[in-house]
């Protein structure tokens, strides 16, 4: 997938798909990288939360940029919206979590990243990623916080999806994941707002690294 992407990509730059070209369909691009069909359409995915093209429903893809988006789209939210989100919400979520956090929201926390560490299916991890951040949200003790982060989370799957496939950030985020838990089972506010601040910030890093061409 990352290297159809990074094909397709390299061409729309290069000019050899000009803006408001239609590309190839799912069919014959998949001949053409001898891949399977969904392997192309997440390529094609990629392309447009980098914000080059656009899928038109019954008629195609189409070229819209010649170049990346400063930032990426997950649905209807731009990488930027979660970012400013997460910070405003999730950094101190997690310091509450630590403070307020029951026997059974840890008991879920470390199953949870006990399975993520042990899971080889993107699509399954990305499930589990998303359950991992809602778990901390209720376990902080405030519904609210719940509510904000399940209104967010398809776009936080999307954007997980994108990051694990062009920016290999699974293994790492699971290492981060360990970090957050550990903080809050030790009931430090101040080690589970650092964790968390320094797993947004991995993650900021590595949208930007990906806009960049540097993936």
């Amino acid at each position: 997938m990352e290297a159809v992407l990074a094909h397709l990509r390299r061409l729309i730059e290069d000019g050899e798909y000009a803006v408001g070209v239609k590309l190839p369909s799912e069919a014959a691009l998949s001949r053409e990288f001898e891949v399977s069909r969904s392997v192309v359409r997440e390529a094609l995915r990629g392309l447009q939360a980098l914000g080059m093209t656009e899928s038109k429903t019954g008629k195609g893809t189409f070229v819209t940029a010649t170049g990346p988006a400063e930032h990426p789209t997950f649905g209807p939210y731009s990488a930027r919206d979660l970012i400013e989100v997460r910070r405003h919400v999730e950094i101190p979520v997690a310091g509450y979590a630590a403070l307020r956090r029951s026997q059974d929201d840890l008991d879920l926390l470390a199953h949870l990243v006990d399975r993520m560490d042990a899971e080889t299916d993107n699509t399954a991890w990305v499930a589990l990623d998303s359950l991992f951040h809602i778990t901390i949200a209720q376990s902080s003790g405030n519904p609210v916080f719940g509510k904000v982060i399940e209104e967010i989370r398809d776009a936080l799957a999307r954007q997980s999806a994108f990051l694990n496939q062009l920016g290999g950030r699974r293994r790492r985020s699971n290492v981060e994941h360990r970090a957050i838990v550990t903080a809050i089972e030790d009931g430090s506010e101040s080690a589970a707002v650092a964790a968390m601040t320094a797993h947004l910030q991995h993650v900021e890093d590595t949208l930007t690294s990906i806009v960049n061409g540097d993936q």
